[in-house]
């Protein structure tokens, strides 16, 4: 959770640039982060259910975590009503926020499966778990933070990274993602334990098949590093102009790219947003 909750900030700023409408509920989105940051902390034992808990302490923690839904959906519903009926583009630093929200909320569901005590029971220590733990991690690490990447990289190396490297990077990684995690569900319905080394026949294809996505998935980065991260760190490419998104909004986006070391010399007045500098 505690790796989420950055997550959600990054997605909240870039959803509505790129959708050139101000964010849906921006009160119940605070609201939400601040719910799902403190029921992360009574939620744990939906780890321990086949411990020998007692049924009240089941019940607890299967509730908390059913509740922690609530405030998720809500995060996901508004960044949807953002999106709805805007002026939308897809560049690089959208189609990874909507790539994370698209995978995040496949790994909620999984997550609210597993919040049932009895269900949990029978799939724990499964694919299953994995499939999910993956969904929601990846999704809510890794993704998210690519978004940032190809959001903020104009500003903080001065450079614009080439959209057909972001949207390659995006796809490679999105499909190989989707091939390596998604037939392990299958797997762990199946009953197949995790950690385990050899496994009997007719759980052969998914695990090849996961093996596959997972080396392509891991090529993908292999090239983002190469292709993308360390050009750009070294300055290769067409310069950034301050403001490189036209939805966006921020103090950052008020200064030139790359920032310079010392921002602004007297502050800077501010409009009714507190996002825009007057003159």
């Amino acid at each position: 959770y505690i790796m989420i909750l950055p997550a959600f900030g990054i997605v909240s700023q870039i959803v509505p640039a790129f959708a050139r409408k101000k964010l849906f509920g921006y009160a119940s989105m605070v609201y939400a982060t601040a719910s799902i940051a403190i029921l992360s902390f009574i939620v744990w034992a939906h780890h321990m259910f086949a411990t020998g808990m007692p049924v009240t302490g089941q019940l607890f923690f299967m509730y908390a975590t059913m509740l922690i839904s609530v405030p998720t959906g809500v995060k996901v519903f508004n960044w949807i009503a953002t999106m709805w009926k805007g002026s939308m583009t897809f560049e690089s630093p959208m189609l990874w926020a909507v790539g994370f929200i698209f995978v995040f909320t496949m790994g909620g569901f999984t997550g609210l499966i597993l919040s049932v005590a009895p269900i949990d029971i029978q799939l724990q220590d499964t694919y299953y778990v994995v499939a999910h733990f993956h969904y929601v991690l990846v999704a809510g690490s890794l993704f998210a933070l690519f978004a940032a990447f190809y959001y903020w990289a104009p500003k903080w190396t001065g450079v614009m990274v080439p959209e057909w490297k972001g949207k390659l990077h995006f796809w490679w990684s999105l499909i190989a993602f989707n091939v390596t995690f998604f037939p392990m569900h299958f797997l762990g319905l199946a009953g197949m334990p995790r950690r385990y080394a050899d496994y009997p026949m007719q759980f052969a294809d998914f695990n090849a098949l996961a093996s596959v996505g997972a080396f392509f998935f891991g090529f993908a980065q292999v090239y983002f590093i190469v292709g993308v991260l360390i050009p750009a760190m070294r300055g290769k490419g067409e310069p950034a102009p301050a403001k490189p998104w036209d939805g966006a909004e921020g103090l950052e986006w008020e200064v030139p790219s790359p920032a310079p070391f010392h921002t602004f010399e007297t502050p800077p007045k501010l409009d009714a947003t507190a996002t825009r500098v007057i003159g």
